[in-house]
């Protein structure tokens, strides 16, 4: 197929499509001038669907999703096309008339939930606005329909939560309150635009059961828009593909999967990891991997953690001292060279306050107890020049890029920094020539040295993360979520990327982490982790296919297929 074709994803039907779009195009004035990002697109959603528009970052999915609700940013514009919901053309109407259709007719639920609420207003009043705004109600009522709409997707105690503030609430709590607001107008549209990205597997799979439910009991039209091609499979009625800006792929969801046609859907199905790809690359670029039993021939201990306990301090007063939190409760687990041992929970379980107790960077905000010892060190007590050896021998891979580089530094300037911090022992040349090595290590272009990190997508500044990890030459690396929000594609040249290395340099990783893809494919042994403690542990064979709490049950139940 040539890269100007586009498939059209509107299907013959007996009923007319809640939303129609036909052979949309928008443009965006650019530095590079202004470009089509979104080309040619047709597609129709049908009352009671669910209709997935798939793809990675960049593809023109949220693009789409912005023009139906004319909320296109200012360099960008619809250049031709239709967009009808329920035949009513919207690119024609005037603003104060979209104002009327957005929430009542055609609604949107966005990725980052903590970003869409506001945070000076209490989340009973931000649901009574759409309400009062609609005319949903009678005038008098908005107060206890809200309070409906909150029982309604699970929040407990919703009556006394109304007057609440966003920050109060969890991670998965804030997107039911966000879908609190997407619905209580009742729209005949739902827009839910990457809805699930940062919610581990059980909140995941209750957001989508809940909007599942919601949408069966209205008859609600979904267009969900993601890059999780497993959350498609699940609860998809209807697949679009895209890719540069167009639709390469549609059918039927159960087709989509079973019989992919397009070769850029078969390779994202490819890079899907799953525990029967264990031992081979998830990427086409990547070289053979060695089965996985054959790599662990180690049985050097790297980092011994026993009785790990932390409690974070409250703010007090002099005259005041206030009780400390306990959040990591006599943890024990052990890492060895050339392994990996995946840490999983779900949020708040405390996964994340290990991995930063590990690296010292609560000492002043909690009280931590307990023995971690490393190569001989005891972690957990070393000071001054011991300190900043052992960090040599231990990092840590954030789990978000564009937040842990620096904007301010070239990347050269930042793979250095840690290497003149921790490595006094090698001259300037020695360090230019190690950070030379790392980004071709890494897949880097070679000009990546003297270019800022802003200038690289998701999964490139991922390698730059990396790099500067493994600049001080560690023996063990703790990646915090490190792939969560980046596409499968990007996703699976990242996890190859770190078997080769592990392969290469013998490095332990402790991967903390939700998704249970990335366990299945990565790890040697799985712990599991609740309020707290570890709950089971095993190797990965015996806890994925034997699992003996209820907890880590519920969790592989929860997993999308």
């Amino acid at each position: 197929m040539s890269q100007l074709e586009s498939v059209s994803a509107v299907k013959p039907s007996a009923t007319p499509a809640v939303l129609k779009i036909d052979k949309l195009e928008l443009r965006v004035q650019s530095d590079a001038g202004i470009q089509s990002v979104v080309r040619n697109l047709s597609l129709a959603v049908q009352r009671g669907e669910t209709f997935a528009l798939v793809g990675e970052s960049g593809c023109g999915k949220s693009m789409t999703a912005m023009a139906i609700l004319r909320l296109l940013p200012e360099a960008a514009w619809m250049q031709s096309g239709s967009i009808a919901l329920d035949g009513l053309e919207l690119p024609l109407l005037p603003e104060q008339q979209m104002q009327d259709v957005r929430g009542k007719r055609v609604s949107v639920i966005f990725q980052e939930p903590s970003t869409s609420l506001n945070p000076v207003m209490s989340i009973g009043r931000q649901i009574s606005e759409v309400i009062r705004r609609h005319a949903v109600v009678p005038a008098g009522q908005e107060r206890a329909t809200a309070i409906k709409w909150l029982e309604r997707v699970g929040i407990p105690g919703a009556a006394q939560r109304y007057d609440d503030f966003p920050f109060q609430f969890s991670g998965g709590q804030k997107q039911r309150v966000m879908i609190a607001i997407a619905l209580a107008a009742e729209p005949d549209l739902l827009v839910a635009d990457e809805p699930t990205t940062a919610l581990d597997v059980t909140v995941q799979a209750q957001i989508l059961q809940l909007l599942s439910d919601i949408q069966k009991e209205m008859g609600l039209a979904i267009l969900l828009i993601t890059h999780d091609l497993l959350l498609v499979r699940q609860y998809a009625d209807y697949v679009a593909l895209m890719r540069h800006g167009q639709i390469v792929e549609a059918g039927l969801a159960s087709q989509f999967f079973l019989r992919p046609s397009h070769p850029y859907a078969k390779e994202l199905l490819d890079a899907i990891p799953t525990f029967e790809k264990r031992g081979r690359p998830l990427s086409r670029a990547a070289a053979p991997i060695e089965a996985v039993a054959a790599r662990n021939s180690s049985k050097e201990l790297v980092l011994d953690i026993q009785s790990l306990s932390v409690a974070y301090k409250q703010a007090g007063s002099w005259w005041r001292r206030l009780p400390v939190i306990p959040v990591v409760k006599d943890l024990s687990l052990q890492l060895h060279k050339g392994e990996t041992v995946a840490l999983v929970g779900e949020s708040g379980c405390g996964k994340s306050t290990v991995a930063r107790t590990l690296m010292r960077l609560l000492d002043h905000q909690a009280q931590i107890s307990g023995q971690v010892h490393m190569q001989g060190q005891n972690v957990l007590q070393v000071k001054g020049k011991a300190l900043r050896q052992l960090r040599s021998r231990l990092q840590i891979i954030f789990q978000d890029p564009y937040g842990s580089l620096d904007p301010r530094m070239m990347v050269g300037d930042i793979l250095l920094e840690g290497l003149t911090a921790l490595r006094p022992d090698l001259d300037t040349q020695a360090r230019r020539k190690r950070i030379e090595t790392l980004v071709d290590q890494v897949g880097l272009p070679k000009n990546a040295l003297e270019r800022y990190a802003h200038e690289f997508s998701g999964g490139q500044r991922q390698r730059i993360a990396i790099a500067r990890a493994l600049a001080v030459e560690p023996a063990v690396l703790i990646c915090d979520e490190p792939t969560s929000a980046l596409d499968v594609s990007v996703q699976a040249q990242i996890l190859d990327l770190m078997r080769e290395l592990q392969m290469e340099l013998g490095l332990a990783y402790l991967f903390i982490t939700h998704n249970f893809g990335v366990v299945e494919y990565l790890a040697d042994r799985i712990a599991i982790m609740a309020k707290g403690r570890i709950v089971e542990q095993g190797s990965a064979q015996q806890v994925l296919f034997n699992p003996q709490e209820e907890l880590t049950q519920r969790l592989l139940a929860a997993v999308p297929r």
